[in-house]
């Protein structure tokens, strides 16, 4: 079921029991951010990107291998090669996901809104290492008409196998139905994002199906955002402004104890926000990535899950 309907999509949801997978991620991949440069395409509709002059790619390298250390404290972390002719790569979520159906390993490929990432989608080696390697099921999106950044505009609970895609130039209702069957969803909820915003995952995430963060003004309709807010009460966390801004709605729990953001968005945390990921059960983990937020996304944005 894929809805608009707020009523509907809550009597839905709430009927679906945590049994469609595991909450988390087994591992993960990232992309190395090697010719790390401000993409003038991306930045058309990406209000977070800096200007051209505060990108730094040696920074960005040193804080992504910083990153990748660190998240393997949570569970085993690979990286990929970067490529100066897709200086978004570092962003590989957006453009590969992994589901299993029916306990079928399935790679996911999206199809991006600008050409300069829709390069990315070409990659062999990563296809080639799903497909070939570990024996994944190609489900490619790519070739089709429709934008759908995969887990950039669908925040998705793994464990009741639920959806939530924010719609905006970066995916367009069709795009949103054939993420839905892709990943295999029980219900999807479809909702305007706010003018400005680009991805769902900046203004919204769940954390190991058992709470959200959420930031209500990235919503076109607040309304939608208490609607998804309700499904995890009392463990859903309101967002600030000042903490949305400084990315801390795009976090990313890889194992039931720990919430991992950007160094910037630990920061920017209000001492009852940091309660709130206390009382679900979380430690509040952080790298230092000022350099590869110039680019407009932050720690979660970095984070293909490997389901």
């Amino acid at each position: 079921m894929i809805t608009r309907d707020r009523a509907r999509f809550f009597e839905a949801a709430s009927r679906c029991s945590p049994d469609a997978g595991p909450a988390t991620a087994r591992a993960a991949f990232l992309v190395a951010p090697e010719g790390f440069a401000r993409a003038e395409q991306s930045a058309s509709d990406n209000r977070y990107m800096a200007d051209a002059v505060r990108f730094d790619p040696d920074a960005a390298m040193r804080q992504h291998r910083a990153l990748q250390a660190a998240l393997s404290i949570s569970l085993p972390t690979i990286a990929f090669p970067g490529d100066p002719a897709t200086p978004d790569a570092a962003f590989p979520n957006n453009v590969f996901a992994t589901a299993r159906i029916d306990d079928v390993p399935r790679l996911i490929v999206g199809r991006m809104r600008h050409p300069v990432r829709q390069r990315e989608a070409e990659r062999a080696d990563i296809r080639g290492f799903f497909v070939d390697a570990l024996g994944y099921t190609p489900f490619d999106l790519s070739s089709q008409a429709h934008p759908c950044e995969l887990t950039g505009a669908l925040v998705i609970d793994r464990a009741r196998g639920i959806g939530f895609a924010g719609l905006s130039e970066r995916c367009d209702e069709e795009g949103a139905r054939r993420m839905h069957d892709a990943f295999g969803l029980r219900a999807t909820f479809l909702f305007d994002l706010a003018p400005g915003e680009y991805h769902t995952n900046v203004v919204l995430a769940v954390l190991a199906g058992r709470a959200v963060v959420y930031a209500p003004q990235g919503f076109a309709n607040t309304e939608d955002a208490r609607t998804i807010a309700s499904l995890y009460a009392p463990h859903a966390i309101e967002l600030s402004s000042d903490e949305a801004e400084s990315f801390a709605g795009n976090a990313i729990a890889l194992d039931p104890q720990r919430v991992w953001m950007s160094r910037r968005a630990d920061a920017s945390l209000r001492a009852s926000t940091r309660a709130a990921f206390a009382d679900a059960g979380f430690s509040v983990h952080s790298v230092e990535l000022d350099a590869i937020e110039a680019g407009g996304g932050s720690l979660r944005c970095c984070v293909a899950e490997i389901f």
